[in-house]
């Protein structure tokens, strides 16, 4: 009955498989996005408290006990109800399967074609504007990173910044770092985001740890070094600085930290060989990055090309590379020790539609900023995206662990 009432003609011949596939996804998300939308009018709505309303009864109610007029009343509701809520639900669900429709243009037209493609200062520029809107703090917290979720955690039920700094101590113990070892350790953070790694590392192993940590956007050294004050950890440091060309002279750091910042880098050799230079020998070297797929052992056919063409242009991303690409990088300088290379799908995947499920719970953080609505739609869309492709193996989690020869 649905579909009887729709206003437009929706039966559309495709001719390939591949293509009807493709609408199909697109309508999906497209519904989705509806759902989505209403339950966070819902939220909105539900901070405004009506008065409540009695309820009106007809004369015939009147002059009888309370118990008969409750019966009496909701007799009547249950007579008129039926087919009341019949004509209601029917307009509902055409109203949903309308916006479906109309979304699905929505999303082929504008969400589709990606928005930020990378070039030149677009990575601080980003960040920048992420930055000063306060949409990305509000959701994702101090750390602009996946969060670690174990097989039994359910990610509705648990806080994302929870996900969070439970991912910083398993990426500590990855790496081999730990208070009783590394009190005194110069630490350089690489990619620090608003510094909530930074800092939670200062704290974590102590007044007599340094961290230093670099970003390429000065609102984030800003806002970094802002909380750093409020927080009490003047053992944390951040500073504007390209990681593609650091000037800390060589064999400077003790541990060199990077956490989801090799996403961004146009030159991802010079990234790691940077890192290898000034990394002590005996340091330790731990990064997590997201990584594309090994293409030797199975190549990208047009989908993949496709769908890794959108999360590169989308988030500003200059390219992926898989983690074997990583791992013989890390080896071709020559300064490391054999390097532990882990896939941390299955830990982290549960953060991306926990972000969507943030915004929809709680949609203060977007809701009274209009002209962020249609940016706000965009990133949703790309989450969505990103947990589709490491769900299905497009994409994968790399964490890397190694030392620095001592010579």
């Amino acid at each position: 009955e649905i579909w009887s009432h729709l206003p437009v003609p929706i039966f559309i011949t495709i001719g390939k498989r591949t293509q009807t596939h493709r609408l199909y996804f697109i309508m999906k998300i497209s519904l989705q996005t509806t759902i989505l939308a209403l339950s966070a009018a819902a939220q909105s709505a539900s901070a405004f408290v009506a008065p409540q309303l009695p309820l009106r009864t007809t004369k015939a109610t009147r002059g009888v006990t309370d118990a008969a007029a409750t019966t009496a009343t909701t007799s009547q509701l249950s007579m008129v109800g039926g087919p009341v809520l019949q004509k209601v639900a029917v307009k509902a669900g055409v109203a949903a399967v309308s916006a479906a429709l109309a979304g699905t243009g929505f999303v082929k037209l504008i969400l589709d074609r990606p928005s930020r493609t990378y070039g030149e200062g677009t990575v601080a520029d980003e960040y920048d504007a992420w930055t000063e809107e306060g949409i990305l703090e509000y959701y994702w917290g101090e750390h602009i990173h996946l969060g670690y979720y174990s097989e039994e955690e359910k990610y509705m039920f648990k806080p994302l910044n929870e996900a969070q700094y439970a991912f910083i101590d398993e990426m500590m113990k990855f790496g081999g770092i730990d208070p009783s070892t590394d009190g005194n350790a110069k630490v350089l953070d690489v990619g620090c985001g608003f510094g909530g790694t930074s800092r939670y590392l200062a704290r974590k192993l102590g007044p007599n740890a340094e961290v230093t940590a670099i970003t390429l956007s000065p609102k984030q050294v800003e806002r970094a070094t802002e909380l750093a004050v409020e927080q009490s950890t003047p053992n944390a440091k951040f500073m504007v600085q390209d990681a593609l060309a650091m000037d800390f002279p060589d064999n400077t750091f003790d541990i060199v930290w990077a956490c989801e910042s090799g996403e961004h880098m146009p030159d991802k050799k010079a990234y790691i060989e940077q890192m290898m230079r000034v990394l002590k020998p005996g340091g330790k070297f731990v990064m997590a990055t997201w990584c594309q797929r090994d293409d030797k052992t199975k190549p990208l056919d047009k989908r993949d090309q496709r769908d890794l063409q959108y999360l590169y242009e989308e988030w500003t991303h200059p390219y992926f590379i898989s983690k074997e690409d990583y791992g013989v990088l890390i080896d071709n300088t020559k300064m490391m020790n054999p390097v532990k290379i882990e896939n941390w799908v299955k830990e982290t995947i549960n953060s991306w539609r926990h972000t969507i499920f943030k915004g929809v719970k709680d949609p203060r953080g977007w809701i009274f900023k209009p002209k962020k609505y249609v940016k706000c739609v965009r990133d949703a869309y790309c989450l969505e995206r990103m947990h589709r492709a490491f769900k299905r193996g497009l994409m994968e989690y790399g964490m890397f662990a190694a030392t620095k020869k001592v010579e």
